[in-house]
């Protein structure tokens, strides 16, 4: 019976609370899609500055207008986080070119480029060597000295979730080099990590295993992709291709931070963010320009409704992810150091696309909680709470620290038509589905605020 009377007691506070949470994200929700400034931030980022490749000059602009953003939407107290983060150039424009198709001498250029944090000294010629994958390259090892492989590993279609075939094709581009360079390859060449129909290459790091040489590595368009395959599976094909990727010194960088303060646990933070630095090739638009004013936007709506946070809010444009991870890592590793106390870190770095839902590492009763959210953030676009983990900038404060992190999951059907390619500039954002990144984003923020997990 006191359970019964308990029950029927609590209903209209809760009812109560569930109204004021609907009236809250309606007014977020309307605030950012009236007033927000979110398109017109990117505009300045990506017109204004463009590709910021970390080391690079462009990237030191891109802080210090993270910097003077931040302060002129608002921020209690806005510092620069110092990290040292790699350096590495294209060093002039990546070519390759089939010299030869069986007996026929051939002058057929591809669409490439070279791939991140990859070696080259100018031009390498040699016959090319075509797999399908890893399995074929081990059946085929005693074939690959001297050679140019080409791995023609595409995204699996079957994938509705086009971040399940990344992860599965994305070795290819990290392990490649090294795999091939193990049997004595001189170069290699992949197929470009997307599905689109265009000839973009897209460009994106790699790793070198220190135990084996570290040879020039490109990515190729798609439909020259089919090219080298069609013809590389019929005949012998010869291939010159021409790279000069290399580092400087490692060099000073920022990760760029604003802060709202709490009113009830200044001590407790909460972190929202994106990474600033972008490959050099395009805008930065995508990946992750869009994340960086997605942060700005939930600090500017909550200035602009007067919203007093119960925790400490960070905002936090992380440096270097590309190519290092070097910004995350430093800024969990200052926050274990000064023993801070991080409830729970988001992060935008899927693209600013309509929103689906979000991505979380939590515990079961935590990720329990989020989902009972789900009927107040579903109008808004999120349908789904997975706990599939959180963003690779958020990731070492769950490494370190046990956060729990998550990402804002977009539709990812069109993310990697652009992802890491050419085309990642401005005009491929749509502005409203941009601001609606930015109303579920800060609906999330502002009920893990309010409920803590």
């Amino acid at each position: 019976m006191k359970k019964i009377l308990f029950f029927l007691f609590s209903m209209p506070v809760l009812c109560l609370a569930q109204t004021a949470d609907e009236a809250m994200l309606q007014k977020i929700s309307d605030e950012i899609l009236t007033n927000g400034n979110a398109y017109e931030l990117l505009r300045q980022l990506t017109k204004g500055i463009g590709g910021r490749l970390a080391g690079s000059p462009q990237f030191a602009k891109a802080v210090q207008w993270g910097k003077t953003t931040l302060e002129q939407q608002g921020a209690d107290k806005v510092w620069l986080q110092e990290c040292m983060v790699p350096h590495w150039i294209r060093g002039g424009q990546d070519k390759a070119v089939i010299t030869q198709i069986g007996d026929k001498k051939v002058n057929r250029p591809l669409d490439v480029l070279a791939l991140g944090n990859s070696l080259g000294n100018g031009t390498v010629t040699a016959e090319v060597i075509c797999v399908a994958d890893f399995t074929e390259l081990e059946k085929r090892k005693n074939e690959v000295k001297g050679k140019i492989v080409y791995y023609n590993h595409a995204f699996d279609p079957r994938f509705i979730k086009t971040f399940e075939a990344y992860g599965e094709a994305v070795v290819y581009r990290g392990a490649g080099p090294s795999r091939a360079a193990k049997y004595g390859a001189v170069g290699i060449m992949i197929r470009s990590m997307t599905e689109s129909v265009a000839n973009d290459p897209h460009t994106g790091g790699t790793r070198y295993n220190d135990s084996f040489p570290k040879i020039p590595a490109i990515a190729v368009g798609p439909r020259d992709a089919d090219y080298v395959w069609e013809q590389g599976r019929k005949a012998n094909l010869t291939m010159s291709m021409t790279t000069n990727g290399h580092f400087l010194p490692d060099t000073i960088g920022h990760n760029v931070i604003g802060e709202l303060t709490g009113s009830e646990f200044p001590n407790e933070i909460i972190t929202v963010g994106g990474h600033l630095d972008s490959w050099d090739v395009n805008e930065g638009a995508t990946d992750d320009g869009t994340g960086i004013v997605h942060t700005v936007e939930i600090m500017r709506a909550m200035k602009a409704l007067g919203i007093k946070p119960r925790h400490t809010i960070r905002f936090v444009f992380f440096a270097n992810e590309e190519n290092g991870l070097r910004g995350g890592t430093k800024y969990a590793q200052e926050a274990k150091a000064k023993n801070e106390k991080h409830i729970f870190a988001l992060e935008s770095d899927a693209g600013g696309f309509t929103p689906r839902g979000f991505s979380l590492q939590l515990s079961k009763e935590q990720l329990a909680k989020v989902r009972s959210w789900i009927p107040l953030l579903a109008k808004y676009g999120t349908n789904e709470i997975s706990g599939d983990g959180g963003g690779a900038d958020v990731g070492p404060l769950n490494r370190l620290l046990g956060t729990p992190v998550g990402e804002l999951m977009p539709d990812s059907q069109r993310y990697f038509d652009v992802h890491h390619a050419r085309t990642d500039v401005l005009e491929n954002v749509n502005k409203r589905e941009l601001s609606l990144g930015a109303v579920n984003m800060a609906g999330l923020i502002y009920l893990v605020d309010k409920y803590g997990l």
